[in-house]
């Protein structure tokens, strides 16, 4: 349990340092747009973009067990019926 919360820091950290850029790009376009240049409008597009991708379509956690998925064995047709 104590990996992963390690794992997780950074990702949390580089969340929050990219979200608080988008935010510097964007209250810099709209406050002082005559001083904004082309990096805040490339910031700021990019981060829009990304709010565009279709994260509800990503594996739940209960589908996978440790990274590798299990498929249910095939039944052999000749096997019969079972006894229980």
């Amino acid at each position: 349990m104590a990996v992963r919360g390690v794992v997780l820091m950074p990702v949390v950290a580089l969340g929050l340092v990219a979200g608080g850029l988008w935010w510097w790009a964007v209250l810099r376009l709209v406050l002082v747009p005559q001083q904004a240049g082309l990096v805040e409008g490339a910031v700021a597009a990019g981060g829009w973009g990304l709010s565009l991708l279709p994260v509800h379509v990503t594996a739940s956690r209960g589908a996978t067990r440790g990274g590798v998925t299990r498929a249910s064995r095939r039944r052999r047709s000749d096997a019969g019926s079972d006894p229980s």
